[in-house]
């Protein structure tokens, strides 16, 4: 076959092979790389279109001008790979490259046109001579070797920048496709010629699979490896060479001796020694190189046993993560507990915070989004995140600035989550290994086992630290609550001696105002207006002759001092007269009020106080029931039962007014308390819903507690609607008779008061 043939069919496989290499990168291109990406399909199909352009013109004759294109080819080719660094980079400087490319150019083209009007000899000494025509080759090649340099000073730099393994490992992919540039270049400028220009292939492969692979090959590890094999190798062959020679050098004299022998009894030994001599060769290359030596499962098992039993949070994160610095040669680590937060619109959030000792540096904790790119992926993966991954994957771009510099100001390179029962608890961050390789598979894996034996000790410690924490704010909120309850005391106290001291105060001149009242209301002569407004003045003096009474009351009961004068009191008689005190009231209201008691058993009690305690209580009912309403009150005999070891009776007061709220059924028993607003409230005794001063309920259960009874309220709610109505219930008890004391019964009552017309 013709050699230009062979040639021709070279030069266009040559091209074709850039084929692959554009589909891939276009396939394999990162959103985070798509312009480096695209710089490189640029590449390959320049180059392809030379290789085609050098098939198709294949004339001796256009030698000299394929020799000057292959040269500015170079030139531009080298720029687009420059740029490509620079982009991949994430450099802005990409522009300056540009830039000088474009000016190379621009000169190129001035000279090619001769547009400077440059003579044909430009420079001679009379034995050496410079050409016109040769300018723009020089010119070319002085761009690239400009280029070149840059290439090696970029990468340089970036190597010692980058204080990941993984990036700076990628990095280290970079000087092959830039070593296969200079060997090209440098062997075309030197006028080898090579067809095809296959280096500049290799340059466009090696250059798509840095640019287009995430998680490049370990080179360390494969130089660590190859040196490992290639000293096995060498030692083994010389071990083989040196036994055979002295086994020769031992048996050949007295005739004995057999290569076939020898030779089977040296690779016996080699069978021995193999084993050992590579572990030799291993551990001490692997010193040299500064490679990773730890044993995996002893770490764990001393991990295991050390955190059996701790229980303490501080103690634990300084174990967790110290075990681990210590057997892999960690530069830094930190234990987060992970608390989730419900928020107020039903999302939920993580917060990282650090478990560190006292008198370490708090780091600030944050919080994630459960909806987040890094929570997301904790919760649903489970596994280890590189800090190299999430600097460039584009999965994690979504992640807000503030969560990636948290993230970054750990100056961490592996996140290992911890889970508990599918729950994420937390966090452990480890940041460069002191050898400065990169975080193996098996290096995860490890790290992994130590997090899940993390897990129990840390649920452990976790409801251990939140039991502490929870004590401790049951103490500070305990200490506060008997702070508020003495403030109360004293505030309840030094209310009850003002309502003793007024109700002793003003009882002397309200006496006095309603006597000289009722005489100027006896006197005849008095002008009848006059009396009228004396009627008035008298009324009010009564009214607050009631509440000095109630005050009074009030005072003693707080005071305990309120002590009953027991005697024989039949309740039908004390309620028949207090409902017909309320009569005028009713009837005015046009209510309705029904009393019907069964013959009951007459009770031990003070007779002025039952009055007063039913007084207020059918008051209230009147008070809180709406015209036209109904109040009944019926009673009923309780036999002997634990709590009334007599028995007792109970009395019932109904109405259909407005009801109480559930929530304040204990409140209402209080002094001062008022149902509504109090500056809407009314004074009046008779009015719907008229005020008062809030002290009838409170005054009807120290009554009912002096007599050893209970008081209580129920309704179905407060409306001023519908109104559900209330029912108090009164309890008192009966004392216990005398031998041959017989139980004395009441009569029973039964009778109406109604409106008028009725």
């Amino acid at each position: 076959m013709d050699t230009s043939l062979i040639q021709l069919i070279l030069l266009l496989l040559l091209g074709a092979l850039y084929l692959p290499i554009i589909f891939f990168s276009i396939q394999r291109r990162d959103e985070g790389y798509a312009a480096a990406t695209w710089l490189v399909v640029l590449y390959s199909l320049l180059a392809m279109v030379v290789n085609v352009t050098e098939a198709i013109w294949q004339n001796p004759d256009n030698a000299f001008a394929l020799q000057e294109i292959q040269i500015y080819t170079a030139l531009t080719l080298a720029s687009l790979l420059m740029i490509a660094l620079q982009v991949f980079l994430k450099r802005e400087t990409w522009w300056l490259w540009a830039g000088l490319w474009a000016v190379w150019v621009i000169g190129l083209s001035l000279l090619l046109t001769n547009s400077l009007d440059l003579p044909e000899v430009v420079w001679t000494n009379g034995e050496f001579a410079l050409f016109r025509n040769r300018l723009s080759p020089a010119w070319a090649t002085l761009g690239w070797l400009i280029l070149a340099i840059g290439f090696i000073l970029t990468l340089a730099n970036a190597n010692r920048q980058s204080r990941q393994p993984l990036s700076r490992n990628r990095l280290n992919y970079w000087w092959a496709p830039i070593t296969f540039m200079l060997i090209n270049d440098i062997l075309l400028f030197s006028g080898i010629t090579l067809y095809g220009q296959p280096f500049r292939l290799a340059t466009a492969v090696t250059a798509a699979y840095v640019i287009g692979t995430h998680r490049v090959p370990d080179l360390r590890n494969i130089l660590r490896r190859g040196l490992i094999y290639l000293a096995v190798v060498i030692a083994i062959v010389g071990i083989y060479v040196a036994f055979f020679l002295l086994l020769q050098t031992l048996f050949s004299r007295t005739g004995n001796f057999n290569p076939l022998i020898a030779g089977a009894f040296v690779s016996l030994m080699l069978a021995i020694l193999f084993t050992p001599l590579t572990g030799i060769v291993s551990r001490t290359i692997n010193t040299w190189m500064r490679g990773d030596q730890y044993d995996a499962s002893l770490t764990l098992h001393r991990y295991s046993e050390s955190i059996s039993n701790i229980l303490d949070m501080d103690r634990l994160a300084s174990i967790a993560v110290g075990i681990m610095l210590e057997a892999m040669q960690i530069e830094r680590g930190f234990l987060f507990l992970v608390d989730p937060e419900r928020q107020s619109d039903g999302s939920k959030r993580y917060k990282l915070r650090s478990a560190r000792s006292p008198e370490e540096r708090q780091i600030v904790a944050v919080e994630l989004d459960e909806n987040g790119v890094l929570a997301s992926y904790f919760t649903r993966e489970q596994r280890p995140l590189l800090q190299y991954d999430l600097d460039l994957l584009p999965t994690f771009r979504a992640a807000s600035p503030f969560e990636r510099d948290w993230f970054n100001q750990l100056r961490a390179e592996v996140y290992i989550p911890i889970f508990a029962k599918k729950q994420w608890i937390g966090l452990l961050a480890f940041g460069p290994k002191l050898s400065g390789n990169r975080y193996s598979s098996s290096d995860l894996s490890v790290l992994s086992a130590h997090a899940n034996q993390t897990a129990v000790a840390l649920e452990n410690a976790r409801l251990v630290d939140n039991l502490m924490r929870l004590n401790q704010e049951m103490r500070q909120a305990r200490r506060a609550l008997e702070k508020s309850n003495q403030e109360l005391e004293r505030i309840d106290h030094a209310k009850s001696d003002f309502i003793s001291i007024a109700s002793h105060e003003l009882r002397t001149p309200l006496t006095v105002i309603k006597g000289y009242a009722e005489m100027l209301m006896d006197d005849s002569k008095l002008d009848q207006n006059l009396k009228i407004m004396m009627k008035r003045i008298h009324e009010g003096t009564l009214r607050l002759h009631e509440v000095m009474d109630s005050m009074f009351d009030i005072a003693q009961i707080d005071a305990r001092s309120l002590k009953p004068h027991l005697q024989a009191v039949e309740l039908g008689h004390v309620l028949q007269e207090v409902c017909l005190e309320q009569a005028s009231t009713v009837k005015e209201r046009e209510q309705f009020l029904s009393v019907d008691l069964p013959s009951l058993p007459h009770v031990k009690a003070d007779l002025h106080l039952l009055r007063k305690l039913f007084h207020h209580i059918t008051r209230n009912a009147v008070k809180f029931t709406p015209n036209n309403g109904k109040i009944a009150i019926i009673g009923h005999h309780i036999p002997s039962i634990i709590n009334l070891p007599n028995g007792g009776v109970e009395i019932i007061i109904s109405d259909s007014g407005v009801g109480v709220d559930p929530n304040v059924r204990e409140i209402i028993f209080t002094k001062f308390y008022q149902p509504g607003e109090l500056g809407k409230h009314s004074t009046s005794k008779t009015r719907f819903k008229g005020g008062g001063a809030g002290l009838g309920l409170a005054l009807s259960k120290g009554i009912v507690e002096a007599h050893g009874g209970r008081i209580w309220v129920e309704s179905a709610g407060y409306d001023e609607v519908n109104f559900p109505g209330s029912q108090f219930h009164i309890i008192l008890p009966l004392s216990k008779l005398e031998k041959g004391e017989s139980q004395k019964m009441s009569e029973a009552i039964k009778f109406e008061v109604m409106k008028s017309g009725e």
